[in-house]
């Protein structure tokens, strides 16, 4: 069922305004209101915040009983926004650069069309805090909005792949993001003097060297993985050798054994290479986001409903591995579920990177988003419940 023409405008003006309102993860007070606002304008009344800023949205099905649910994030970036679009951002150093506005607004936009058109089960449209920050998934799951739910459907927008374009695919769809610390220390000295040290600064270098060489010589080629170090912090002036080095990192892995097998050999490496220089090494390892692995079964509803709404020449492959980290994976170890890439770019648009501070999304993934969350949900509903 196609939206009103008042309908369209109303999704529309909601994104403009929460793209020029982004609020951080945890502080999503004001977008929490106006998606609220929305959705009691435009018929959907049962609605109730959960975890802290987040809300859900309750649609009855025809029969009640078994649910599914719908996701849509809500929070923003700390960037600032050079899109020079008319809505720009009017926080200074926030933006939507992840599409969350988009999400958002999908994901009301699917109410709406379930209300119209209800699945056969009730509904669950989650608008989750702090997607940004890896914890609103397991907080919403933690707030038992999810009692009862049996499938969750959930996407991003994607300026790779045109309006009109989805994947669907069943397997890893994004990585978990792990992060690390290591702590090197030594001793310090004059930097005229280095033999009186134990230079933490020299073991650093040779640690990055050497976590480099756990994705080449450690990893099978067929398995996806990523060590990255991004930080190196040390040492106060040109003439002092420190007493301590600290790096930071992360680890991506597209399944369980791979994640295990990084995080351990970066852990393994520290001490390691540190007791070559005559360091010790403190290391902290920070699980984030597991890895997102879309089920046969789930992926195989979200496909349908993307060909009843676009038709087959609508899905594509991803194509890729995707080594960024999604807390739907969160949802994920609890319910079965799918999450999808759906197309953002305008014809002949340029491909803006996520995260940059050029990227928007095309207004009109917003019906298409919406149209097929909803679809998925009525589709896995109907295979939950059964027949009449």
């Amino acid at each position: 069922m196609p939206f009103t023409d008042d309908e369209r405008a109303a999704l529309i003006a909601l994104r403009r305004e929460l793209h020029r309102f982004p609020e951080l993860s945890w502080r999503e007070t004001e977008t929490a209101r106006r998606i609220e606002h929305a959705l009691r304008r435009l018929g959907v009344s049962d609605v109730e915040h959960v975890a802290d800023t987040g809300l859900i949205a309750r649609i009855p099905g025809t029969r009640g009983g078994a649910q599914t649910a719908v996701r849509g994030d809500i929070d923003a970036l700390p960037i600032e926004e050079a899109t020079g679009l008319p809505y720009s951002s009017e926080h200074k150093g926030v933006m939507h650069a992840c599409g969350h506005d988009i999400h958002a607004t999908w994901a009301v936009g699917s109410a709406v069309l379930l209300a119209k058109e209800p699945a056969a089960g009730d509904v669950t449209v989650v608008f989750q805090p702090a997607e940004e920050v890896g914890e609103g998934a397991r907080a919403i799951v933690a707030s038992g909005a999810l009692e009862g739910v049996r499938a969750i459907f959930g996407g991003h927008v994607d300026r790779r792949f045109q309006v009109g374009e989805v994947v669907a695919d069943a397997g890893p769809l994004a990585a978990s993001a792990d992060t690390f610390e290591i702590v090197l220390t030594g001793r310090g000295a004059h930097g005229a003097r280095p033999h009186e040290s134990a230079d933490p600064i020299v073991g650093a270098a040779a640690l990055v060297t050497a976590l480099q060489t756990i994705v080449s010589r450690r990893l099978s080629p067929a398995a996806p993985g990523v060590v990255t170090v991004g930080t190196i912090q040390a040492g106060t002036a040109p003439n002092i050798i420190p007493e301590t080095a600290t790096l930071t990192g992360t680890v991506r892995a597209t399944d369980p054994d791979t994640r295990s097998l990084l995080n351990g050999e970066v852990e393994r490496l520290a001490r390691d290479v540190a007791g070559a220089y005559r360091l010790t090494a403190k290391v902290t390892l920070n699980k984030g986001t597991p890895p997102l692995v879309n089920p046969t079964d789930a992926a195989g509803w979200a496909r349908e409903a993307a060909v009843r709404v676009l038709g087959p020449q609508g899905v594509v492959p991803l194509g890729t591995t995707n080594m960024g980290g999604e807390d739907f994976a969160v949802y994920l170890e609890h319910i079965p579920g799918a999450f999808l890439r759906i197309g953002a770019r305008e014809p002949g648009g340029e491909r803006h990177a996520a995260h940059s501070p050029r990227f928007y999304a095309a207004e009109d993934s917003i019906f298409v988003g919406a149209a097929v969350l909803a679809e998925a949900a009525r589709i896995a509903s109907a295979a939950i419940t059964g027949p009449e």
